[in-house]
């Protein structure tokens, strides 16, 4: 194929995508292989212009608050997985998860994200998950701001409480949607459990974020089948963040992805998935790395970290958090040099009411939203 034929077939794919039709799997992957900086270029413009159609200028922003980074299990990627006796372990007592989420709301976030590992003092004990619950409850009772809710792939019975409690959000990473890979990543785990979780907490209300990682081995038909499962899941935020080598792991020597093969996901992510939540996480390269991942289509900036709250991140836990530059503040010179904006939270608020109204109503007409 010569270089005219490449920019043509590009810029034909591209005007599909901008037109909402959906697009064949060889286009895909066409889109996810580029690699000449032209083609890449209007790769990203086109995720911009439908970031726009649906979102305008407006970006969310999430508070990220890692409670517990005690964990029961032994992902090979994760700096928590249980044997690592490298990483810094905490739990934070509830009053201190409180007042952090209190300090967030103030600061101006949109959600809060409160996330932990599998930790045994909430999975291993009796009254344990009782404890959790009656924390996200005193949270959402405090602060009334939205709740994301990250515990891992919890029993159902805990997922229906999470829904009464007034969480909003389920997250629960899969990884990968390659069966193989996913048991080389998350070990002695079960690959449908942690699928079915989710289409669980679907069912019963939840919106559901659904997010692979980058450069751990999958390939690019690998990342098509992922959005394959998001969008037959229903997922109403889907993200990508590129893998960290972390000390103590088994793959503290694997080699990370290049950032152009996030930054290209982000944006395919966007075409397919137009009138979605899309992330830009600071976890991985920073403020340094906000702007591509902006620039790419991303419409919500997390893992936002007040300094104060002697809490980390996951993949660069420490990364720019004592510096301030992962706050409301550190960001917004990004967002207006971008021409963006912090979005107003009730036009957050509203988007979240409209996508469960929209999920009621096609579950009562019978479409067939979950498996």
């Amino acid at each position: 194929m010569t270089r005219n034929d490449a920019c043509f077939l590009t810029e034909e794919i591209l005007d599909k995508a901008l037109c909402e039709e959906s697009l064949s799997r060889e286009e895909t992957l066409y889109l996810l292989d580029l690699d000449q900086a032209e083609e890449v270029g209007k790769l990203f413009a086109a995720a911009r212009k439908l970031r726009y159609r649906y979102f305008g200028d407006k970006v969310f922003l999430y508070g990220f608050l890692y409670f517990s980074t005690w964990c029961r299990n032994n992902c090979a990627f994760c700096s928590y997985r249980t044997s690592n006796r490298l990483c810094r372990r905490y739990r934070k007592a509830d009053s201190q998860v409180i007042e952090t989420a209190l300090e967030m709301v103030d600061s101006g976030v949109h959600l809060l994200d409160l996330t932990m590992g599998e930790d045994p003092f909430y999975y291993g004990r009796e009254g344990g998950f009782d404890s959790l619950l009656g924390l996200i409850k005193e949270i959402k009772r405090q602060t009334s701001l939205p709740i994301m809710i990250s515990p891992g792939a919890v029993p159902d019975r805990v997922l229906e409480k999470l829904f009464e409690t007034g969480a909003e959000w389920y997250a629960c990473y899969q990884e990968t949607h390659n069966e193989k890979l996913f048991h080389q990543l998350r070990l002695n785990q079960s690959y449908h459990d942690r699928l079915r979780v989710k289409y669980k907490a679907a069912r019963l209300g939840l919106l559901i974020e659904e997010g692979i990682l980058s450069g751990v081995g999958e390939s690019l038909e690998d990342v098509v089948d992922s959005m394959g499962v998001m969008k037959d899941m229903g997922a109403h935020q889907v993200r990508v963040m590129n893998f960290v080598p972390q000390e103590g792991t088994p793959m503290h020597g694997f080699p990370p992805p290049a950032k152009m093969r996030e930054l290209r996901i982000i944006a395919v992510l966007r075409l397919l998935f137009p009138d979605r939540l899309v992330p830009a996480s600071l976890d991985v390269y920073g403020i340094d790395g906000l702007r591509g991942k902006l620039e790419a289509g991303a419409n919500v900036v997390t893992s936002l970290i007040l300094p104060r709250s002697e809490m980390v991140g996951v993949a660069q836990s420490t990364l720019d958090v004592s510096e301030g530059y992962r706050t409301v503040e550190g960001i917004t010179p990004i967002l207006n040099e971008l021409g963006l904006a912090k979005a107003e939270l009730g036009d957050y608020i509203s988007w979240i009411e409209q996508e469960r109204k929209s999920y009621i109503t096609r579950y009562c007409a019978g479409e067939k939203v979950l498996l």
